[in-house]
């Protein structure tokens, strides 16, 4: 699911792109892509566009009259641009699944997956928009002190904390493997377990890792990006979709612990001292032969 830098790039490029402009038509493909009754699609219509902010991991086009469509991309949703306006021609839903038509191009959602977990939501008046707003506490307008007490309101792993859209804005499962390795934490300690030297290590870890790489996107793609331009795996990552790749820091290859549909990954060594985690599957398949420590695995 893309997080606070990609989101961050959509966002920058698309206020370039669409704020001034009028929203001539807005359409959706696929009838599970919206969310909303109220306001209906043609209600959008004739309405210029005034802004183009984020909503957690959610990008929001604002129209006049207090409009709103709400963009969730979810895991596979990705955005589009085509200028100058592309001829009008109606998706079968499948792939393009909903279109803005602005005077000077098309914005398009596009989904490839059969689960079609992306979606719209329209909204009529500010007040309704803040009815979406998750509690997650935002890094960069708070303190080290607010980032310890939302860290700790609840005893559980740090991985499991550090995406909880509730307690945390905009990090997701990449880049929370990012931050734990920077912060040369285990994505399974305790929350209840960090020092006070440890919560501020993270809090600042946490800025920073997000700040370097919402740049970064930004430099990396100064046109609108492609859809395969916004990705959860990325070569100059240190930790994150490198399992079995060198630690960037110590050389020890990268370790992954699976669960349903996410991927940890981390460098035994310099996170967890050596100590390999218990992947829920495999370790419970070999039991005694599951290897305890990077050096075991090695051996074998």
């Amino acid at each position: 699911m893309p997080e606070l830098p990609d989101i961050e790039l959509y966002v920058e490029r698309l206020r370039e792109r669409v704020v001034g402009q009028r929203l001539l038509s807005f359409a959706p493909y696929n009838p599970f892509v919206l969310r909303s009754v109220t306001p209906k699609p043609a209600e959008l219509a004739d309405h210029l566009t005034i802004g183009v902010s984020r909503l957690g991991k959610r990008v929001v086009l604002e129209f006049e009259d207090e409009l709103f469509a709400v963009i969730h991309l979810m895991i596979a949703g990705r955005l589009m641009w085509k200028t100058p306006l592309p001829a009008e021609k109606r998706s079968n839903g499948k792939i393009i699944v909903a279109g803005f038509r602005f005077e000077n191009g098309q914005l398009s959602l596009q989904e490839i997956s059969t689960k079609k977990r992306a979606s719209i939501t329209l909204i009529r008046g500010r007040g309704a928009l803040e009815v979406l707003r998750r509690a997650g506490l935002d890094l960069f307008s708070s303190s080290v002190g607010e980032f310890g007490v939302r860290l700790r309101e609840k005893n559980r792993t740090l991985k499991r904390a550090l995406t909880d859209p509730n307690a945390f804005d905009g990090i997701g499962n990449a880049y929370s493997d990012e931050i734990l390795f920077e912060a040369r934490l285990s994505p399974v300690r305790l929350t209840s377990s960090l020092t006070d030297k440890e919560v501020e290590h993270l809090f600042e870890a946490s800025k920073s890792c997000l700040e370097r790489w919402r740049v970064r996107m930004q430099e990396l793609f100064p046109k609108f990006p492609q859809p395969a331009d916004v990705t959860a795996f990325r070569p100059d990552f240190a930790t994150h979709g490198r399992y079995g790749e060198p630690c960037p820091v110590c050389g020890s290859p990268i370790q992954r612990i699976v669960q349903a549909e996410n991927e940890t990954n981390y460098c035994a060594k310099c996170q967890n001292e050596g100590r390999l985690l218990a992947d829920r599957s495999l370790s419970r398949l070999l039991k005694d032969d599951w290897p305890k420590t990077l050096e075991e695995l090695m051996a074998d």
